[in-house]
């Protein structure tokens, strides 16, 4: 089956999607927001993206681009209708109040004191309008405190969280993680967070404010450094590739290209020295758990290397993997979108000249569905308008005012 093949199956359901009838108004921007309203309307949300006129800057965070805009919006903004419209204005916001009137869940990245300055703080106005409103609120360091209200983008939480102190070489610099993972974590908690709150609106019937700020998300990924840190007040250093808890658990030289192995017990390190037909060295009292082998990691990664030589990467990886050893090839981007396995997993999406990432979360009854591609700037500006009984002459009066644009 052919990514085209995949992406029409997937399109063609018939199936509602879990969160069908959900009605989400998004006003976020550039990636953590994005992320998680996508999410949001994979399965199956109404989702509709308020940007400004000039567009959500991500538009032009390129190249590539495919016609005007940046392939880096279309990554995050599939399956949602998008308007265009000046919420600095009071013409603007008056169509975002109407929006709310029928919607579920309000996303938002502004700088914290934004909406309250448009008279729509949540707990002042918002709330007492529409009580089983969830709002949520992606922030850089959240509303208050030493760095509250401060803006925040995916590196300089990277920096400022530790993630990059524990990233790179053991002799070299500190290095930003190479993809937005702060981001990208702030947009599935955002997604967590405001799929709790809708349980519990279930039971209580009311909605809430969910506060997800990037500083808490880049703090939270600082697993195991962290509680190795409370365990031994030692600051963690950076270790390359290598597991700071673990060995072997590391990239190694073969014949040819790197392979990296995740060995996570003695069981499979037996099994790993049997394959490459060096028994002794899972009996070597210097490896014969996992303490004694971070003890002696040198000897170790030199024994191993010295074996794994005699191997080329790609075929030593799949009959490891096989035998239950955990491992694969460093494999880069091109050949992962190649791979029989990507496409197997329905990992790529390809409809009307657009190419994206599929939806990991794979429901058996509700799967995700690809039903429009991200939307142009303004492209359904005027539908929503239409829909929500705004007569012909008051659109138009609207967009030679410049308050609106499609």
């Amino acid at each position: 089956m052919n990514i085209h093949q995949i992406s029409e199956s997937s399109t063609s359901s018939k199936v509602n999607g879990a969160l069908h009838g959900l009605r989400v108004i998004d006003l976020s921007r550039v990636l953590g927001g994005p992320y998680c309203t996508q999410a949001l309307a994979d399965h199956g949300a109404e989702v509709i993206k308020l940007e400004p006129p000039d567009g959500d800057e991500t538009r032009g965070w390129g190249p590539p681009f495919l016609d005007e805009t940046a392939w880096y919006y279309m990554g995050v903004n599939r399956n949602k209708q998008g308007i265009a419209v000046d919420l600095s204005r009071d013409e603007g916001r008056a169509i975002l109040w109407q929006l709310l009137e029928n919607a579920d869940v309000l996303v938002e990245n502004f700088k914290p004191g934004t909406l309250a300055r448009w008279g729509m703080d949540y707990e002042r106005d918002l709330k007492p309008r529409f009580p089983r409103l969830i709002h949520c609120a992606i922030s850089g360091f959240g509303p208050d405190g030493p760095l509250g209200g401060l803006p925040g983008y995916d590196a300089v939480i990277q920096a400022m969280a530790g993630l990059m102190s524990v990233n790179g070489e053991s002799d070299g610099p500190a290095l930003r993680i190479g993809l937005p993972i702060v981001d990208m974590v702030t947009g599935l908690n955002a997604l967590a967070g405001i799929l709790l709150a809708l349980a519990e609106r279930e039971k209580s019937g009311q909605g809430q404010s969910v506060d997800i700020a990037l500083y808490d998300c880049g703090v939270s990924l600082l697993h195991p450094h962290l509680p190795n840190y409370f365990g031994n007040g030692r600051t963690p250093q950076r270790s390359g590739n290598a597991h700071p808890n673990i060995a072997p658990y590391d990239s190694y030289a073969t014949g040819t290209a790197p392979i990296f192995l995740a060995v996570g017990n003695d069981r499979q390190f037996a099994k790993l020295c049997a394959h490459l037909e060096i028994p002794d060295l899972a009996d070597d009292p210097r490896f014969a758990n996992n303490r004694s082998r971070c003890a002696h990691r040198p000897e170790l990664k030199a024994a191993l290397e010295a074996r794994l030589a005699q191997h080329a990467c790609e075929p030593l990886a799949r009959d490891l993997i096989s035998a239950g050893v955990p491992c694969g090839p460093v494999q880069t981007v091109d050949a992962v979108a190649a791979h029989p396995h990507t496409q197997h997993r329905r990992m790529l999406v390809e409809m009307d000249g657009y190419r994206g990432t599929g939806a990991p979360v794979k429901l058996s009854r509700t799967p995700a569905t690809y039903r429009t591609p991200p939307p142009a700037l303004g492209g359904d500006t005027r539908a929503v308008l239409d829909a929500l009984g705004i007569d012909a002459a008051t659109q138009q009066k609207l967009f030679d005012a410049g308050v609106v644009k499609g």
